[in-house]
């Protein structure tokens, strides 16, 4: 999954990751974090941290790797780069690389 804090703006550090759901759907899980749906209520924004408040932007990998708004860069995690770079980006030659430079949804 795709993850991006919002933090202050509309635009933070983003990553790849793998996240697992609750059983209702309602709230994702990832390295150890508790993501619960904003429900519609969110800036840019579709869940919050259950700990510190601050808003993200979870959703499923783009296939072009267009991920983010805005430009910016995402980080990759280690135990996801291979699935990410062959299945979600039929890019099995970049599957070294760990940074992605994103243009963004809107230039």
């Amino acid at each position: 999954m795709y993850i991006e804090r919002k933090g202050d703006g509309i635009s933070g550090p983003a990553r790849i990751g793998r996240v697992t759901f609750s059983k209702s759907g309602k709230s994702v899980y990832y390295k150890g974090r508790r993501f619960h749906t904003l429900s519609g209520g969110g800036f840019k924004a579709n869940y919050y941290d259950c700990e510190t408040g601050e808003h993200y932007w979870i959703s499923g990998c783009k296939k072009r790797g267009v991920d983010r708004l805005y430009a910016g860069t995402i980080d990759i995690d280690d135990d996801v780069r291979d699935e990410y770079w062959i299945e979600v980006r039929s890019s099995p030659k970049r599957k070294d690389q760990k940074l992605i430079r994103c243009p963004g949804k809107y230039r």
